[in-house]
């Protein structure tokens, strides 16, 4: 197995210090190796996947609202057509805008506001499950406790 430096095409200061990080890095990829990945926490890892749809309740009780006078001139984020005076958007609880034949197929594929993913609930348990052990992690290394419905100031990618 190539040294950290071969891999990285550089070359150590310091002999003796490259030797003990070739060890280091040789232990590391050798334990790696044997893991089992559920062992890690890995076999669902929702940090780089993209959450499931927002459930079809959260969805169906979004506020419709009817565009007047200054939003007349917003913008559909997804779209980029303005919206016109006295058509019906649906309103994200973030408060964004989107026409509903923009966002309704959005919501279905992942639970987040497209521009500043405010997250619905989904109907996924496993899912929930890690956002709220998230949203309690970030509270801890805050040194905060934060009551677990105000996730709505988190803002997960």
């Amino acid at each position: 197995m190539a040294s950290y430096f071969d891999e990285h095409d550089c070359e150590s200061l310091d002999r003796e210090q490259d030797a003990r990080t070739n060890m280091l890095l040789e232990l590391a990829r050798s334990l790696f190796n044997r893991m089992d990945l559920e062992d890690l926490g890995l076999v669902v890892d929702w940090d780089h996947h993209l959450p499931p749809p927002a459930a079809k309740t959260a969805v169906e009780s979004l506020p419709r609202t009817v565009v007047s006078g200054s939003q007349a001139e917003l913008k559909c984020p997804v779209c980029l057509l303005e919206f016109e005076e006295q058509e019906t958007v649906i309103e994200m609880p973030c408060r964004h805008l989107f026409h509903s034949n923009c966002i309704l197929p959005w919501l279905s594929k992942t639970n987040s506001c497209p521009l500043c993913r405010h997250e619905l609930p989904t109907d996924d348990a496993t899912y929930e499950e890690h956002r709220r052990d998230k949203v309690g992690l970030v509270a801890e290394w805050a040194g905060c406790s934060w009551p677990l419905g105000w996730t709505h100031f988190v803002h997960f990618p």
